[in-house]
């Protein structure tokens, strides 16, 4: 006697509906799951530092009100001046990201994410946008002190990173420009304007120095896993010591005429 086969699909016309239907709920939700999603993903990520308010659209087609907040728990908080408009689209093997926003942003900046074994790689196409310093307020402490004033213009060339692990690679090159900046805490405005470079490697490393301006700064840091470390020095002209004293003595630890800035 012949055995017959077990059998695994439905056997009935009801059986392939619910296994239609079910694949056609699943295929909704994804494709039109709300923005709402992105939003609380990002605050827990950013543990409440990076905030999308207002939110509208879906995951991967919407809009919000961008914010930088001090965390959770912090009442300092600083909002971009036009909506952040982003388009998420996945393809084989990686995904590609796009973020336009009129205040900022000349071109959409557009980010590619593609999975690496126990991380992820992430490339930033060429570009070129600008910021309003004012911005680094709401992160809370000592910005929400120093009240920064001024343009900051962020660039990159072939700049990719790879995280895995925990641990940071970085290729290419990122530069910030912060041009005119001033502070709440000196009357002398602008401070002047600044350059940090972020040049990729075996062991990535960042370069500060002055533009111009009567608040001097320089210094130099590398990446050591994922911990940066940064030693700079912060010093006025000699025209404008008196002027900057109150500053300088917030900026670092002083020695003498200069304040010593250590990170990491």
């Amino acid at each position: 006697m012949t055995q017959r086969p077990p059998r695994y699909l439905p056997e009935s016309p009801w059986g392939w509906a619910a296994g239609g239907a079910l694949v056609g709920l699943l295929v909704t939700v994804l494709v039109f799951a709300p923005a709402q999603w992105l939003a609380k993903a990002l605050d827990q990520v950013s543990s409440g530092r990076v905030l999308l308010t207002d939110v509208r659209g879906t995951v991967w087609n919407g809009s919000a009100q961008f914010t930088l907040a001090g965390g959770v728990g912090s009442r300092d908080f600083a909002s971009l001046p036009t909506r952040l408009e982003w388009q998420l689209s996945p393809r084989w093997g990686h995904g590609v990201a796009s973020f336009y926003t009129a205040c900022c942003t000349q071109q959409p900046l557009r980010i590619q994410l593609a999975p690496r074994w126990g991380g992820v790689e992430v490339t930033v196409a060429d570009g070129q946008s600008t910021w309003p310093a004012s911005l680094l307020a709401g992160l809370g402490t000592p910005w929400n002190t120093l009240q920064p004033a001024g343009l900051l213009i962020l660039s990159s060339q072939g700049l990719s990173i790879t995280f895995i692990q925990g641990q940071y690679t970085v290729a290419g090159q990122a530069k910030l420009e912060a041009l005119d900046l001033s502070s709440r805490l000196s009357t002398l405005r602008p401070l002047g304007s600044y350059q940090l470079t972020l040049q990729g490697g075996a062991v990535p490393g960042i370069e500060l120095h002055t533009l111009n301006g009567s608040l001097q700064l320089a210094g130099s840091g590398r990446w050591v896993g994922s911990r940066l470390h940064f030693e700079g020095v912060a010093n006025a002209t000699p025209e404008r010591v008196e002027a900057l004293a109150n500053l300088l003595n917030i900026i670092g630890r002083r020695d003498g005429a200069q304040s010593i800035i250590s990170m990491g």
